[in-house]
């Protein structure tokens, strides 16, 4: 699976699975969205310890496509103040159902913009299939 694949498989669904740091822990199946052929993220609960707080501690953690694991770096993009926007109508163009418009009005919010991460699939050697 390249990052062309990993970006068509985000693309194509609501939830995908997540995993910040290196330990060994349950991905959380998130919303993410694609902007640009760049993938972005943003913490929903806000909480002090997250997949977003280990992104931030150790920079690296992982996806979940279909069964197939994906190593991946996290980094608050720089170009941010300009993509903001756009990040933000693309959450509001994917989750258009009646049970995800209010988590969709609520993750375009100052708060949880201010979480937002690029994710940026690593090396394909880093890419596990399930055996």
């Amino acid at each position: 699976m390249d990052t062309t694949d990993v970006i068509s498989y985000i693309n194509s669904n609501n939830l995908v699975g997540i995993r910040g740091g290196s330990k060994p822990r349950e991905f959380l199946y998130i919303w993410m969205v694609v902007v640009a052929n760049r993938i972005f993220v943003r913490s929903w609960g806000l909480s002090e310890r997250s997949w977003y707080t280990a992104f931030l501690e150790e920079g690296t953690g992982a996806i979940k496509c279909g069964e197939t694991e994906v190593a991946v770096r996290g980094i608050i993009p720089a170009d941010i103040a300009v993509l903001g926007p756009k990040i933000n109508e693309a959450y509001l163009q994917k989750y258009t159902s009646e049970h995800n418009r209010p988590y969709a009005n609520g993750i375009v919010q100052p708060a949880h913009m201010a979480k937002t991460l690029e994710l940026v699939p690593l090396a394909a050697g880093n890419i596990k299939a399930k055996q």
